[in-house]
């Protein structure tokens, strides 16, 4: 008999491990205010984005988005409505649509990065997210404050495909070509 600690110590951590994502990967580019998320090597979306109109770092109160690699630490807000407004991650019941004029909260979802390298040591600790933005004709430009802000229903869709773990890339760099989406069905056969 295995003691009963010892047992409930090696299922926490065979939960810890199953529940990191190992198969998407995310990659920013900063340039182009875009975003593509892959799993395993092979693109299956494209999403534009917004990061900082301060610029790119990661020095405390700078609102700047931080760069190179991090991971997706928490997600927030599974299930809550397009257009939830959260304050300290947590849902008001307040729903705001999307363009409504003077608002700029925080909606829909949150997925908090935590940086990898020296160079974005602060993003977890600066409350750097991935999260849905109220000003979605922003969305394509730089208007954050270091986040990067998506489109509820895109956000939406990010939230429900990748899991905390999965890895984050703000680059600037350019991504590869236009996602292409490819049906087989449809393509005639050979000569």
């Amino acid at each position: 008999m295995f003691p009963r600690i010892a047992v409930l110590t090696l299922f926490a951590l065979l939960a810890g491990c199953a529940t990191k994502d190992r198969i998407h990967t995310v990659r920013v580019s900063v340039p182009e205010q875009k975003m593509v998320v892959y799993k395993r090597g092979v693109e299956i979306a494209r999403y534009d984005v917004s990061t900082s109109k301060f610029g790119l770092g990661d020095r405390r109160g700078s609102n700047c988005t931080p760069l190179g690699q991090m991971e997706i630490a928490r997600k927030i807000g599974g299930g809550q409505r397009l257009g939830m407004k959260f304050k300290h991650r947590r849902p008001t019941g307040e729903v705001v649509r999307p363009n409504t004029p003077g608002r700029d909260p925080i909606v829909t979802r949150i997925l908090w990065l935590r940086g990898l390298e020296e160079r974005n040591r602060n993003t977890y600790r600066r409350t750097i997210y991935i999260h849905g933005t109220a000003e979605e004709w922003k969305i394509g430009t730089p208007a954050s404050y270091g986040c990067i802000r998506m489109r509820s229903r895109d956000v939406v869709h990010l939230y429900q495909t990748i899991g905390e773990g999965a890895k984050v890339e703000v680059t600037t760099t350019l991504l590869p070509g236009p996602y292409v989406r490819t049906d087989t069905a449809s393509v005639p056969p050979a000569l």
